[in-house]
């Protein structure tokens, strides 16, 4: 493999509508995320030997890369990292909470509401721009957020819902209603991927 390249999307752009408008979807994809990528195969372009692991494993260990690309990577990498997740965890309509996730969430919050509480006040208040995320650590879930384009990765944490709140992921539709925006993720969520990918992590 010499670069990485752009996921397809299972769905279409329009797919999300209303929550998540198609041009917002089209200039996100084929733009911001094409972006980050393009920026991350070029920094790589001196350490080909790079491109054997999945860019995942950069974020997972940020310390070891060449000093020269090392911020380069951690932001281009995470962008096109975090975007792919963002991607894979929605779908049409989305989903019924079902299945382990279910269990876990309800064990480790309380309950879905309280789940849902914690997950959108994360979103809510990342100052700037950012993400929130369930993430899986120890064996356990927990909501946190990140600025920029970092990774729970970084951190030792594994994500499988991931939230993007930077200005261009809602604002031609929300502009500054960014709690709107955070509400309707929730019925766009593909909770059979969020378990497929909690089931995983373990």
């Amino acid at each position: 493999m010499e670069k990485y390249e752009l996921p397809k999307l299972k769905y279409e752009y329009n797919d999300l509508e209303p929550y998540i408008d198609e041009k917002t979807m089209i200039i996100h994809h084929t733009k911001h995320h094409q972006g980050y990528l393009n920026k991350l195969n070029a920094a790589l372009k001196k350490y080909p030997e790079m491109f054997e692991k999945p860019a995942e494993e950069h974020l997972k260990n940020l310390s070891s890369l060449p000093e020269d690309i090392r911020v380069a990577v951690r932001n281009n990498s995470g962008g096109y990292v975090n975007h792919g997740l963002f991607w894979d965890i929605m779908k049409k309509d989305g989903s019924e909470i079902n299945g382990k996730i279910k269990q876990a969430i309800e064990e480790a919050f309380g309950s879905f509401e309280d789940f849902k509480e914690q997950f959108s006040k994360a979103a809510t208040t990342r100052f700037g721009s950012g993400w929130a995320w369930l993430v899986v650590y120890n064996s356990k879930l927990e909501v946190m957020s990140t600025a920029n384009q970092d990774s729970p990765l970084s951190k030792g944490k594994t994500p499988i819902l991931g939230l993007d709140v930077w200005e261009h992921a809602y604002y031609l539709n929300y502009q500054n209603r960014r709690p709107e925006y955070i509400e309707n993720f929730f019925k766009v969520i593909d909770w059979e991927r969020v378990n497929e990918l909690y089931l995983k992590s373990l």
